[in-house]
């Protein structure tokens, strides 16, 4: 990914806890996740892994680029959180590109307009990367000149906050949401697109999704370590994708029962 400096910040977006802000950088605005932020670098982690995935899925996401931040880069916003934040995240951030006039999905008015194979392709994708966040309530789908594209997969490859932790079960456990999947019923069957959208992500797709992860958004570790850690995230998703893949079905879980899930059952209360 290109580095770009960022020159000043021109507005944060604080709906969210991630605050993402646009950046002025010599190449252009950027639209750029923090360092810094509540979620840490795991999440930027998350987003290029899955972005390098989606588009060999033939998906659209927007570039990426890796913002650094100087030791005080100026900003429009006054704000002494965000000037907290942006102090915290001294160094790379990851930038994408700013689809300017871009429109948020509606959950409402915008299904039908999804092909089914686009829907099969997405749905498949967050079943892979254990994404829990493409919902009604939170597409993270924009509309761009008439073609739809991805955002926001910070949330996912969960299995990351636990390493090295993490065996063989937890990367063939089924696919749970606390919401139903927004595209699940436009999908329909995804046994029936299966077999071409695991041939679109070999093991040197994966490979190379993870080798796009710039050592600063991993943890400060030996050169054997970082290798280590890097084949964690392979192994994990290869094991996913060995047939049958546990993924195919997105089952919805609140999370009072997910909580019975993990207990014996002689501890689950009565239903």
């Amino acid at each position: 990914m290109q580095i770009l400096d960022a020159r000043r910040v021109l507005s944060a977006d604080r709906r969210g806890s991630s605050w993402p802000v646009l950046v002025e950088t010599d190449h252009g605005i950027i639209f750029t996740k923090l360092r810094g932020a509540a979620q840490g670098t795991g999440a930027l982690v998350a987003e290029v892994i899955v972005a390098e995935l989606a588009e060999s899925l033939g998906l659209r996401v927007p570039e990426r680029s890796l913002i650094r931040f100087g030791e005080a880069v100026e900003s429009v916003d006054r704000n002494d959180e965000l000037a907290d934040l942006l102090r915290a995240s001294h160094g790379l951030n990851l930038g994408f590109a700013y689809l300017e006039s871009a429109r948020h999905f509606s959950p409402t008015d915008d299904i039908a307009r999804v092909r089914h194979a686009d829907a099969a392709a997405i749905l498949w994708l967050d079943g892979l990367t254990s994404n829990p966040d493409r919902t009604a309530r939170n597409p993270n789908l924009l509309w761009w000149n008439d073609e739809l594209w991805l955002i926001d997969h910070g949330a996912a490859l969960g299995f990351q906050y636990a390493l090295p932790g993490v065996d063989e079960l937890a990367a063939r456990r089924p696919y749970t949401m606390r919401e139903p999947h927004l595209l699940q019923d436009r999908a329909g069957n995804l046994d029936a697109f299966d077999t071409e959208l695991s041939a679109r992500v070999p093991p040197a797709s994966v490979e190379r999704a993870v080798a796009a992860v710039p050592d600063e958004f991993l943890p400060p570790l030996g050169r054997v370590e970082l290798a280590n850690r890097r084949a964690a995230y392979i192994d994990y998703l290869s094991r996913r994708l060995e047939p049958p893949r546990p993924f195919l079905n997105a089952t919805v879980v609140r999370p009072n029962e997910q909580q019975r899930r993990g207990r014996p059952a002689w501890l689950a209360p009565p239903r």
